[in-house]
This record gives C-alpha cells, sequence and structure tokens, in this order.
C-alpha cells in the first residue's frame, strides 16, 4: 500500500504526537470516558479485521481512530485520562505499522513504529518502546537480515522488564540465529522463550490492567510456529514438518491470515523435505486466503515455494500448485 499522504507517511516529519493533523477534536469529560473502553473493543476488531481483509482496508479505520483518539488526548483535563487514551492510541500506531509490513512497505512499517513509541512515551508506557524493538526484528527478519534481527531483539530483552515482550524477543532472536545458521544459540533462545512466555501467561491471569494482548493473538501454537520455522531456516527440514504438521488445524478458520501464514511455511518445509505431493496439497489453504488478505510477507514464502515447484515441470501436482501460485500472485506461470 502506498501512503499517499505526505502528512502521515513521511519519516521526516518530527514525530511530536500533538502537532499531527487533526480532524475535529472531542472533548473528554467524565461521560464521555466511556469512548475509551469502545476504542479499546474497536482495536481488538481491528485484529480481527486484519485476518480476513488487506491493509488498505483496516488501515483506514486504524488511522481514523487514531486520530479521533489524540483529539480525546488533547482535549482530557486529567493526566490519567490523556496517558490512558495516547497508550491505547500508540497500539493502534503499531498495528499500523504492522499493517503496513503486510501491504509490502518496510518504510511506513518503521514510521508508524516510531509514531507508536512517541504515543506510548507520552502515555507513560516506556515499556512499549521495547516491543517495538521487536516489531522491528520482524522487518529484518523478512529481509533475511539475521544480524539485524538479533541486535533489535537483544536490545528489547535488555529494555523490557515485562516478561511477554522478554519472551516475544527471545522467540524473534532465535529466527535470526536460525538464519545465521547458529543452531546452539537459535536453541538456547527457544527455550528461553518457551520459559518466559510461559511464566508471562501465569501471569496474565491475574492482570487487571485490560489493556490488550501484545504480539500475536491468531496463532494458537506460535512456539510450534516459531520452532518449526527456525528448523527450517537450519535446513532441518524433516524436523521442521513435525513441528509445523498438527499447527494448522488449530488455527480459527475465522484467521485467514494467520492460516495462510502458517500454511505457506508448512507447505515450503514439506517441499523441501522432499514431500512434494502433501506440499501441494497444502498450496490450495494458502492461494484461496493470500489474494484476500493482500499479505507481502506470505507472497515472500510462495515465491520461494514456486521457485521450488519449477524444478518439477513434469510433476502435474507441481504444476498445477505452481499455476494456483501465479494466479494468486498475479503472476504468469513460468
Amino acid at each position: 500500500m502506498a501512503y499517499e499522504e505526505k502528512s502521515w507517511a513521511d519519516p521526516s516529519l518530527k514525530p511530536g504526537i500533538m502537532s499531527w493533523p487533526l480532524v475535529s477534536a472531542p472533548v473528554f469529560d467524565g461521560e464521555s470516558r466511556e469512548a475509551l473502553s469502545h476504542f479499546s473493543s474497536l482495536f481488538a476488531e481491528c485484529r480481527n479485521l486484519g485476518q480476513s481483509f488487506g491493509p488498505a482496508v483496516v488501515t483506514q479505520i486504524l488511522v481514523t481512530s487514531m486520530n479521533a483518539m489524540r483529539g480525546l488526548a488533547r482535549s482530557a483535563t486529567r493526566d490519567t485520562d490523556r496517558q490512558a487514551v495516547l497508550r491505547l492510541a500508540a497500539r493502534f500506531a503499531e498495528y499500523t505499522g504492522w499493517m503496513s509490513q503486510e501491504a509490502g512497505d518496510d518504510r511506513a512499517s518503521l514510521w508508524w513504529t516510531d509514531r507508536a513509541v512517541a504515543l506510548a512515551n507520552a502515555g507513560g508506557d516506556p515499556e512499549f518502546a521495547a516491543y517495538t524493538q521487536v516489531r522491528r526484528a520482524d522487518v529484518a527478519l523478512y529481509r533475511m537480515d539475521g544480524r539485524a534481527t538479533v541486535d533489535y531483539t537483544r536490545a528489547a530483552e535488555e529494555a523490557s522488564r515485562s516478561t511477554r515482550i522478554r519472551g516475544l524477543a527471545a522467540q524473534r532472536r532465535a529466527q535470526g540465529h536460525a538464519l545465521l545458521g547458529e543452531d546452539a544459540e537459535c536453541f538456547l533462545a527457544l527455550d528461553r522463550a518457551t520459559e518466559l512466555l510461559s511464566r508471562a501467561a501465569r501471569e496474565s491471569e491475574t492482570d487487571s490492567s485490560g489493556e490488550p494482548v501484545i504480539g500475536s493473538m491468531h496463532l494458537a501454537q506460535l512456539a510450534d510456529f516459531v520452532a518449526g520455522w527456525c528448523l527450517h531456516d537450519l535446513g532441518r527440514t524433516e524436523e521442521a514438518v513435525g513441528r509445523l504438521a498438527g499447527g494448522l488445524d488449530a488455527i480459527p478458520v475465522h484467521a485467514r491470515r494467520a492460516r495462510a501464514r502458517y500454511a505457506a511455511r508448512l507447505a515450503l518445509a514439506l517441499a523441501e523435505a522432499g514431500e512434494l505431493q502433501s506440499a501441494c496439497s497444502v498450496v490450495e489453504a494458502v492461494t484461496s486466503s493470500v489474494s484476500v488478505v493482500d499479505s507481502a510477507t506470505i507472497r515472500a514464502d510462495l515465491q520461494r515455494l514456486a521457485r521450488r515447484l519449477h524444478r518439477r515441470p513434469r510433476d502435474p501436482d507441481a504444476r498445477l500448485a505452481a499455476a494456483r501460485i501465479a494466479a494468486a500472485l498475479n503472476t504468469e506461470s513460468r
């Protein structure tokens, strides 16, 4: 997605949160404080919409809502109200960054990540800056830059006191080590992630803040997905298939983006493990969704899979799967 409005996406602009253009600002009085709970519900719905629609649709809702929240923050008379609104607005900005990455615009993704940090800091949440380092690691990961991925996640772990953020950072760090072929470091990071995220899950049972969960909420078996991804990048494809094989059915049917991402990685691992027929049978689960959710990250995996399928031009299953991928990517089958 290309952002045409210079005021929203030009990284040269100053990051002052109250200097961005505003629509008419509502008044944040006592009776309208319930608006915060409505925006919180809207954020959850936006994350659900992001599983079913492309970034262009979801981003418009996110940006408009964030603009309205900045207006609420500006008119708030109590610091606690203003900070609560700005913290939630930071979540909208961070998710806009993720949608930008899914649209294939890393520059806009990082711009929105910076805006999320500015909002969170103004809202009295310095921890959120650490999580945005994990988001920067995501961008580096899909650029196949293992060293940058590791460096960003190290920074996140060092800066954060949040058990969940440190656990998510450890997962990305494992993926960075896998890209670098560093087996021992990868497995140590995976073990650390498992321990931290298990502890975070126990802590969440007593968390009464009501703030949205940080990180993925649609991959039921995120640990298996990350471990399978790592094993694949380490060249241990049969082990990767073993970790990934059972996870697809656990993802809700409505979570089309998550299912397509999982299926794309599973199909790629199957193909590279020599299980071509199984890989081809998984392809339809990806191609039926990728054009709808319009995911640059899923397309990247499909392109890698297509290159492998083209090496088997005489296999009818491979030809059919390659044709489906070509149609989904809006390219001509070679």
